[in-house]
């Protein structure tokens, strides 16, 4: 469930970096895309935390934690860490430009993403 309603928000996010793009501002849809993710990252995952903590708090909780029970967290970390150096070293390689070349490797490196979380959860 959680996984279709993150694909639904993140197309409004893909219409408008193609949109700019076929504008030519290749480096505006780049960042876009980047800055949904790290505005996720930041903003997404620490206010839910927080309001967990203030309740559990308001209830006379001593302790008040958000408890993260995935074995893989490790795994999922290093992941992402090896995907955005990946991409980043795939722009590189293109010399900086958004070509149908950039965009295969990035479905690839998605395909593998995939492959890899998949497998992890279900193998």
């Amino acid at each position: 469930g959680f996984t279709v309603l993150a694909a639904g928000t993140s197309i409004p996010d893909a219409v408008s970096s193609v949109a700019v793009a076929k504008e030519g501002e290749g480096d505006m849809a780049v960042s876009s895309s980047i800055g949904s993710n790290i505005f996720d990252i930041l903003v997404g995952l620490p206010i839910p935390w927080t309001i967990k903590i203030i309740l559990a708090l308001s209830d006379g909780q001593s302790t008040p934690y958000v408890v993260i029970t995935s074995p893989f967290l490790f795994f999922y970390v290093v992941l992402l860490l090896l995907m955005v150096l990946l991409t980043v070293g795939s722009i590189h390689l293109l010399g900086w430009r958004l070509t149908w070349r950039l965009g295969a490797m990035m479905a690839g490196l998605y395909a593998i993403f995939l492959a890899c979380a998949l497998g992890t959860e279900f193998g």
